[in-house]
């Protein structure tokens, strides 16, 4: 069996009265992530972590802000086109490794659901996706709330 670890990172910013997706869970919150798609930090920083591992580039190579197909998106459908783009090459995933970086809102009550989003969409089970959040105990551009970021690894793999 071959297998590869790939990191993933992502950051958006954030402004008010802007819905907030991240895990494909809408949070109710008076800031939330601005992009091309659905700004969904989480799931693309999964992404990028995904297409490195098997070295397919990254989440802005497959899926430009340029291109009018990805405006408004949700990350989930992008998500699932890089699972395939994966699978094309003979990569199956062994595991998600996730952690969130910003002040508000309380994501623990929201982990579950995100699981069960991304499992739904891959086609995994729940116990081999680890999401994690943490504040950036009120400093900089996190701690201000102007943004969010996400980290992620994965380990895929194939036979040899």
């Amino acid at each position: 069996m071959k297998i590869k670890v790939g990191f993933g990172f992502d950051v958006h910013q954030l402004k008010d009265n802007h819905p907030f997706i991240v895990g494909g869970v809408d949070l109710q919150h008076h800031k939330g992530a601005f992009g091309h798609s659905d700004a969904d930090v989480l799931l693309h920083a999964i992404c990028d972590a995904l297409l490195g591992a098997a070295n397919l580039r990254d989440i802005g190579f497959h899926f430009k802000n340029t291109d009018p197909r990805w405006k408004g998106i949700s990350s989930i459908v992008i998500l699932k086109e890089t699972v395939k783009l994966i699978a094309e090459k003979g990569w199956s995933i062994g595991n998600i490794d996730a952690m969130l970086c910003l002040e508000a809102p309380k994501i623990n009550p929201h982990i579950p659901a995100m699981q069960q989003n991304i499992a739904a969409a891959i086609g995994m089970d729940i116990e081999d996706i680890s999401i994690k959040a943490t504040t950036n105990e009120t400093m900089g551009f996190i701690g201000r709330e102007e943004g969010v970021v996400a980290y992620a690894v994965c380990l895929i793999e194939r036979p040899r």
